[in-house]
């Protein structure tokens, strides 16, 4: 039993430090009711104050999954002439704990009668360590001594930035939410190694495109496709198709490459109130070990003037 003990803590070791010396990004499934941390110039695309809290449960059941919680707040300024905005991340994988702080900045410039281009900024700071201490090592429940203690708590610096194009129907975005490699390893003595630099070939590209289409007066739909690539891993798909009823109610299907089916859902509770929820189911081997993922998310507008369909203004 402790030999099983060892390796288990040892897998747990390498799957850390492998995720620690690699740039990632977070991963949610209705990414496309918080754009704010794929794409800065996003921030004040909306007609409103918007504040969005979403909860990730991924993989359940499967042991050192990972647990994101985020939160955004962004709005327009300036006679809608900019855009500001808040992001806040937590994100727990194994023993590894992090938590992301960004503020983002958008200047828009007006394209037509409706449409809006707009360039992003963001900057902010990265926090990790390592809870070694929550490893249960030993036969009886207890930690082993080597493992006692926490990996110091690091602190780094990044920045992102992108450009985003929306008119009432159409909206397209680039980006680069990360220039900073800020990697943390460990030396052969178990010492923390920080690296920081700016390195082209670890960026981590995001494009997406979407579109709504009036089916009739009561039924819209909204496709949206988003392209993730990185270099040394293959380029990621997500499509999804999202139908939004009496501008009320919206339900639809996302397909991740690779990865997941998932269904999406969601109500308007009131004018300024709405709530949505998604569940993956994994396509790749790893269905054999987990129950799927959830996600839920709640959203509430602060409205600068009256605007009607608030639906329709925010999230189609």
């Amino acid at each position: 039993m402790k030999n099983l003990n060892k390796i288990i803590v040892a897998i747990a070791l390498i799957f850390t430090v492998t995720n620690a010396k690699a740039q990632y990004d977070q991963l949610f499934t209705q990414y496309m009711f918080n754009e704010t941390f794929i794409n800065p110039a996003y921030v004040g695309s909306k007609e409103m104050l918007m504040a969005t809290l979403v909860h990730r449960q991924q993989w359940v059941n499967f042991p050192g999954r990972p647990i994101t919680t985020s939160f955004s707040l962004h709005g327009p300024i300036q006679d809608e002439k900019m855009g500001v905005g808040l992001s806040v991340l937590n994100e727990k994988i194994g023993v590894l704990n992090r938590n992301l702080v960004y503020a983002s900045y958008a200047y828009k410039l007006k394209t037509g009668d409706v449409g809006h281009l707009a360039f992003g900024l963001m900057g902010g700071i990265h926090n990790q360590v390592n809870k070694f201490s929550n490893l249960k090592t030993n036969d009886d429940g207890s930690v082993d001594p080597q493992l006692g203690q926490n990996s110091p708590s690091i602190i780094t610096p990044n920045f992102g930035t992108g450009i985003y194009f929306n008119d009432s129907t159409f909206f397209a975005g680039l980006s680069i939410p990360r220039l900073i490699d800020d990697r943390v390893s460990f030396n052969p003595n178990g010492d923390v190694v920080k690296t920081i630099k700016m390195n082209p070939a670890e960026f981590h590209y995001y494009l997406t495109v979407g579109k709504i289409f009036k089916l009739d007066k009561d039924v819209k739909l909204k496709g949206m496709a988003m392209i993730k690539a990185v270099k040394n891993a293959p380029i990621q798909l997500d499509l999804t198709a999202n139908f939004l009823i009496k501008n009320m109610i919206w339900a639809g299907l996302s397909f991740r490459t690779n990865s997941s089916i998932a269904a999406i859902m969601g109500v308007q509770i009131n004018p300024d109130f709405l709530v949505n929820y998604s569940y993956d189911y994994s396509v790749n081997s790893i269905r054999k070990y987990s129950q799927g993922s959830h996600e839920i998310g709640l959203t509430y507008l602060f409205s600068y003037k009256k605007i009607k369909n608030l639906s329709l203004k925010t999230l189609f």
